[in-house]
């Protein structure tokens, strides 16, 4: 009887549940359904996310690559604008960094300071990071890049003779008088290139007589100087700075020689002015080469001149006259209280392509010390 009564109770709770599985069933399905989308979309944004993400990382990490490139560069002053003669951007590229393009810019930001604009944007299937970034150099000695912007520039008056032809006359590069930006004083010159030279042994003689082919530098004589060639047609290369401290002359007596500047600068200290000159070049000397030629005092410019139209050279008096009658055309620029007297049918031109790496404060490496000044980071 009582085995009876359970199955007629097992039977009835069996048939009051039912539906209610299918009901459960379809109600998880439901649910399943309602927020299946939503996850997998969560999971696609997600998986989308980390790959940008991934990507954006990538691309800061290369073009972080060409920025701090830049600032190599800067600092060690390796293949960068040199303010010279207007050369105040160049670009630059990296490629296979992370997988991406990477190209940078360094921009001077004038001629005057030693200010650089670094941009550098890593791109890669159209998109990019950029980084733009200052970068800012302080010298003891000072920058004076300005004055070698143009073709004569000068303190006070510039003095033209009769015939004299100067390019260009206007505009970019041409002559400056009463020039108002920042000037050197012969202490600031003297501590710079007395570093070239701060090693070597002072010269024991006041007469260089050379006989053959020389190679001549880094050189330092305390004293007066006259460097002329005992034998016609030799070559004298600078392979660094000369300093000399007294007056000085260079192929003014003697036989015809041949100089190359390479380069590298001559310094003359003296501060003589008129009737004695601090330097003077003569007719014997034949100049060649990209450089500079610098004194305190006076200087009397009289070189033959017959390739310096293809290499540059920088002539500066620091606190004198700078008198320049060379035999040739005269390819550069000159500073100074000029007087400038030219032979009949030469002409002094200012280089289309303004100079190189001149050894003279804020033209050449070294000497600075450089900081970033701002860093910023945006996505293209």
């Amino acid at each position: 009887m009582r085995v009876q009564v359970r199955k007629i109770d097992m039977k009835r709770l069996i048939r009051d549940e039912k539906g209610y599985i299918l009901i459960l069933a379809l109600l998880v399905l439901v649910v399943v359904g309602l927020i299946s989308g939503p996850v997998l979309s969560y999971m696609v944004s997600g998986l989308r996310a980390g790959h940008v993400f991934e990507t954006g990382a990538a691309e800061l990490y290369a073009a972080d690559a060409g920025a701090e490139e830049a600032v190599w560069k800067i600092q060690n002053q390796v293949d960068i604008p040199t303010g010279c003669g207007g050369d105040l951007s160049r670009s630059y590229n990296i490629s296979g960094v992370n997988g991406k393009n990477v190209d940078f810019t360094i921009t001077r930001a004038n001629n005057v300071t030693q200010i650089y604009r670094v941009e550098s944007t890593a791109t890669s299937n159209g998109t990019g990071t950029k980084i733009d970034a200052y970068i800012n150099g302080t010298s003891i000695y000072g920058d004076f890049a300005g004055i070698t912007n143009n073709v004569i520039t000068s303190k006070g008056g510039i003095t033209l003779k009769p015939g004299t032809e100067v390019n260009p006359s206007t505009g970019n590069h041409s002559p400056q008088a009463d020039y108002g930006g920042a000037w050197p004083t012969a202490g600031e010159l003297c501590d710079w290139y007395f570093e070239d030279v701060e090693d070597e042994e002072s010269y024991g003689s006041d007469i260089m007589i050379l006989n053959n082919d020389t190679e001549l530098g880094p050189f330092y004589r305390d004293g007066e100087l006259e460097i002329k060639s005992g034998t016609a047609g030799i070559t004298v290369t600078l392979t660094g700075t000369i300093y000399i401290s007294g007056d000085t002359l260079v192929g003014t007596t003697g036989n015809d020689f041949t100089l190359d500047l390479n380069g590298y600068t001559i310094f003359v200290e003296s501060s003589s002015a008129d009737p004695q000159k601090a330097l003077s070049i003569g007719g014997h000397c034949t100049l060649v080469g990209e450089g500079a030629i610098i004194a305190v005092g006076d200087i009397y410019f009289q070189p033959n001149t017959e390739a310096g139209v293809t290499d540059p050279v920088f002539i500066m008096s620091v606190e004198g006259t700078s008198l320049i009658q060379p035999q040739g055309d005269f390819y550069g620029s000159i500073a100074g209280s000029v007087e400038v007297d030219l032979w009949p049918g030469t002409s002094l031109d200012y280089p289309e392509t303004g100079f190189g790496v001149l050894n003279f404060p804020g033209c050449t490496a070294g000497r600075f010390i450089y900081r970033i000044d701002s860093w910023e980071v945006s996505r293209l």
